[in-house]
């Protein structure tokens, strides 16, 4: 017994309390090894997430920032302070609350029709089967694919002068731009609602029959309320294509009918007055900004109902054949293909049209000057088009890959969470600012020292990057985000370089999604017309352009080279848009 009482030997407790072994030197030394290679990793991250960045600071939030400056602050704003006189002014018109009132009530209605035909046609698309059933599905959602030149051209085919439903005297109405941006969008939102609709549990439906409830009382009682954030999902995006619709109404509205995007391109183009238009592009930015947050409220709102519902699990059934009970929706269907086929057949055939019959006059035009009335071929301007595109794409897609290699890492800490929050929410920005708006932008703010491309070629692929850059982030991002962190980890264990690890993981995976965002892409650059419209000049005169100038040309020949031209055009970009499904293989989703 030791001298204290507690029967432990001095050796005795010096052993009980002496501290733990020091960790073998090589244990320490793989621990540091693995926090240098962890700060590696984010600093390799963070660097990568530099150059867009950048790009997104000189491109967007300048141009953007410098517009809304001119709007608040004028010509002289060195010194002057805040100018609300202008404001004042535009809001005192009669002619501007016209311009709202019309911009809002042409998205209102459109969106109205296409969420009332969005459910009988999702109904039989998504949740019955049928042979053909694919391409009826692609015929629905092919217009969504078009320029919208191509789709202003061919409703003003079918219902202008000439045309068969000229009789109708709808032309330049704001019925015709209203029916163009419903035949527009319909396949957006019918996808949007057949894939959530698809995903959900069938059993209430089922309950509801068996119980004794007719096709009718079960869609409004049990199936409707189950959809409605994607009817609100998809009604949100819809509202904001409508809002900034430009070249659909540009070419179906004529003189007299206008939107606030139509005015934008009035007030630079003609009128020469800069600042209303910097002023009715931030009222712009105000309707768009908030259609972008109602879209995102009502998509957060449909990721909770996915989760709560438990879509995507294996309680769904295949899809049950056609019945005589589901008669009503498909005379929907019918009525919505030929409502699709009508234009585009009608387009095609006008185009054939020659002051000596049908033939294909209209189409050997395209490559001569003289029957155009342009300083150029129209084929020289698809050249252009098709030339730009692909820079465009290259820049899209090169910013689009270094963004969800960033956005798709998981985070630990919260800090790092909302910093990743907070990028996504950055570089998806462009979606929220309409294409006119980003031209006029590119206009006044990079035409002059220390950014001056007023005169090179890089200007408009840079505008047509940007406004396909969130297309190429939806198609990369989510593929990226469902990868096994663990799979990189252990490529990591192994000893392969973050740059390897890229090689072997992640490039694997997104090979597939990354074709579709570089042909999505591609089309988008092709077809875009907004922010051209303000950036073209005759070297690089685009396709859409190009169509838009014929068609503002007197006589015939000009007017069946536009038609020839929009033909070409909406041929080619739907049969990227044909190879980009392909791509995507058997798998489908809600976003497009």
């Amino acid at each position: 017994m030791d001298r204290d009482g507690s029967g432990l030997t001095g050796s005795t407790r010096q052993t009980e309390i002496a501290p733990p072994a020091a960790a073998p030197t090589w244990v320490e030394a793989a621990r540091r090894r693995e926090a240098w290679a962890r700060a590696g990793r984010r600093l390799g991250l963070g660097g990568l997430a530099v150059v867009p960045l950048a790009f997104l600071g000189l491109f967007f939030a300048w141009p953007v920032a410098t517009l809304v400056g001119r709007g608040f602050l004028g010509d002289g704003a060195a010194g002057g302070g805040l100018d609300f006189s202008e404001f004042g002014a535009l809001l005192a018109q009669a002619r501007t609350w016209r311009l709202i009132a019309r911009t809002l009530g042409q998205a209102v209605v459109a969106t109205a029709l296409v969420g009332a035909a969005a459910v009988p046609l999702a109904h039989v698309l998504y949740k019955r089967s049928f042979p053909g059933r694919g391409l009826v599905r692609v015929l629905i959602t092919a217009p969504f694919a078009l320029p919208a030149v191509v789709v202003g051209l061919a409703f003003r085919s079918l219902l202008g002068r000439g045309g068969p439903l000229a009789f109708l005297g709808l032309d330049s109405s704001f019925a015709a731009v209203v029916a163009a941006l419903a035949f527009f969008n319909l396949g957006l939102m019918v996808r949007i609602v057949g894939t959530f609709w698809q995903a959900l549990d069938p059993r209430p439906e089922q309950a509801a029959r068996v119980l004794g409830a007719g096709p009718f009382r079960s869609l409004l009682w049990v199936s409707l309320p189950a959809i409605t954030p994607a009817l609100a999902a998809g009604g949100a995006m819809v509202f904001l294509f409508c809002t900034t619709a430009f070249s659909t109404v540009l070419i179906l509205g004529g003189v007299g009918y206008g939107t606030i995007e139509t005015e934008i391109w009035r007030q630079t183009t003609q009128m020469l007055n800069l600042r209303a238009a910097a002023v009715l592009s931030v009222l712009q930015i105000v309707v768009v900004v908030g259609g972008l947050a109602l879209a995102g409220a009502a998509r957060r709102r449909r990721e909770r109902a996915l989760k709560l519902t438990g879509a995507g699990r294996a309680t769904a059934t295949a899809a049950p054949p056609l019945s005589r009970e589901d008669w009503p929706p498909v005379v929907v269907t019918l009525v919505a293909v030929a409502a699709v086929l009508t234009p585009l057949v009608t387009l095609a055939w006008r185009s054939l049209r020659t002051a000596s019959g049908l033939g294909l006059d209209n189409y050997r035009a395209l490559a001569t000057s003289r029957l155009s009335g342009l300083p150029y071929s129209v084929l020289t301007a698809a050249f252009t088009s098709v030339k730009i595109a692909l820079v465009a794409t290259a820049v899209a897609m090169a910013l689009g890959i270094a963004i969800s290699v960033v956005l798709s890492r998981r985070p630990t800490g919260p800090w790092a969470r909302r910093t990743q929050g907070l990028l996504d929410s950055v570089f998806m920005a462009p979606l929220g600012v309409s294409a006119v708006t980003v031209g006029f932008g590119f206009l006044i703010t990079l035409d002059h020292p220390p950014v001056n491309l007023r005169t090179s070629f890089w200007l408009i692929p840079l505008a047509q990057a940007l406004v396909a850059l969130p297309m190429v982030m939806r198609s990369m991002l989510p593929v990226l985000r469902a990868i096994d962190p663990r799979q990189r980890q252990a490529a990591q264990v192994l000893g392969a370089s973050p740059l390897r690890v890229f090689a072997t993981v992640d490039a694997h995976v997104m090979a597939r999604p990354a074709a579709v965002g570089a042909a999505y892409a591609f089309a988008v650059s092709l077809g875009e017309f907004g922010a051209t419209s303000f950036l073209a000049r005759p070297d690089t005169t685009t396709l859409p352009v190009a169509i838009y100038r014929l068609i503002g040309r007197p006589g015939i020949a000009n007017l069946g080279a536009a038609l020839a031209a929009a033909v070409l055009l909406a041929a080619v970009t739907c049969g990227i848009m044909a190879v980009a499904e392909l791509a995507r293989g058997s798998k489908e989703g809600g976003e497009l």
